[in-house]
């Protein structure tokens, strides 16, 4: 079986889907790896790495002309070069963009989206969604840092002491509970909330204070461990009780997602004109349409003095390590799905199922499917 690996053509995309650490554990149950000429360069993995780790280096032209499997992060423009019969691994948003994915499968190839990992034990070490979502949490409060006039820890110098600043991140996932960890290390001051009380012990052992708002939240929890959507009614009130804590921090990290629907909106413009001049929002759930009112994607917005931060792929900004992260995901996926060197669509297999998105010309995910028919190109 020989596995491709191509270079990234996606807007700002610099990671490569295998770094050259993970090919020996592939090429020891009979893959053969083909890497892009150039696949690695921006992340930091020369081609002599991966070829010096047994792959072989090659245009991108032989690449899809003689891979098998076609291992990547996001697939922008490259559907018309898969073949029928290829395997496609990649972050696929198949809930965010249903019909891409009727297009995909037009081509005949099987698609598998990582986004869709079951949140099972077993596949821990293929979760690339809570992977990159770390990354995507640490470099959030190093942006908030970069934008903040003022520093995070409390500092006793012949000068005066400075106060520590307060931070708040709303949500406490996985990109949540690492904005946490890594803003109480810059010695702030941290409380977080999450809409699922079930994480307050998380938050708590991470070094921040959990808000506790006065709400139902009954139902917050969705599958896999997700926040689930709730009614405009809930989250106005959420809204109300949130204010005040916007109003006194100095950084708001927003990470609240659901899944293939639009970001719940958690802060309005009138919390964020209530908080003080030079305060920072970085908010995480850009691409699905921000938590906050004022989010434009991958733009720097300015009201009042406040700055409101819209990154749409924030691993892409630390590709050395998010490569090497996801390249663990990728080739644990790969060798589960590997039977006899060779690739096994078992559809009995939970991980295998609740992956897989198109194979034989057709969508064949029941959730993808469901949303084709609601919008009417089922």
């Amino acid at each position: 079986m020989k596995v491709g690996v191509p270079r990234e053509t996606a807007r700002g995309e610099n990671r490569v889907a295998l770094v050259p650490a993970v090919i020996a554990s592939l090429t020891a149950k009979g893959a053969e790896v083909l890497v892009e000429t150039g696949a690695g360069t921006a992340a930091g993995f020369s081609d002599a790495a991966f070829s010096g780790k047994g792959a072989q280096i090659v245009s991108r032209a032989e690449l899809f002309a003689a891979a098998d499997v076609i291992a990547q992060v996001r697939p922008a423009a490259d559907p018309p070069a898969f073949r029928r019969e290829q395997t496609v691994i990649a972050f696929l948003d198949p809930l965010g963009s249903p019909k891409t994915m009727q297009e995909l499968a037009a081509t005949g190839v099987t698609a598998f989206s990582i986004e869709l990992m079951p949140r099972i034990t077993r596949a821990q070490s293929m979760d690339a969604l809570s992977s990159q979502a770390t990354v995507a949490g640490y470099k959030a409060v190093l942006m908030a840092a970069e934008k903040l006039p003022r520093m995070f820890p409390m500092l006793m110098t012949a000068a005066g002491t400075i106060t520590p600043a307060r931070a708040f991140v709303l949500g406490a996932g996985v990109a949540g509970l690492q904005a946490i960890a890594t803003a109480k290390r810059l010695g702030a001051v941290v409380e977080a909330y999450d809409v699922r009380p079930a994480v307050k012990e998380q938050v708590q052992s991470v070094g921040a204070k959990f808000v506790e708002l006065p709400l139902d939240t009954a139902a917050a929890e969705g599958s896999g461990g997700y926040a689930a959507a709730q009614d405009e009614t809930f989250y106005r009130k959420q809204r109300e009780v949130l204010a005040k804590v916007v109003a006194a921090s100095d950084v708001v990290i927003t990470t609240a997602a659901i899944p293939g629907q639009k970001s719940p909106v958690l802060i309005t413009r009138e919390m964020v004109e209530s908080m003080a001049p030079g305060s920072v929002i970085v908010d995480l759930a850009a691409e699905r349409g921000g938590n906050c009112e004022a989010t434009r994607a991958d733009e720097v917005v300015e009201i009042n003095g406040v700055t409101v931060l819209g990154p749409t792929n924030l691993p892409a900004t630390v590709p050395y390590h998010a490569s090497q992260m996801y390249a663990k995901n990728i080739s644990a996926f790969l060798l589960h799905l590997m039977k006899d060197g060779v690739l096994a669509v078992d559809r009995e297999d939970e991980i295998t199922r609740e992956t897989l998105v198109a194979k034989g010309g057709e969508v064949v995910h029941e959730r993808v499917k469901k949303l084709l028919v609601e919008s009417g190109n089922g």
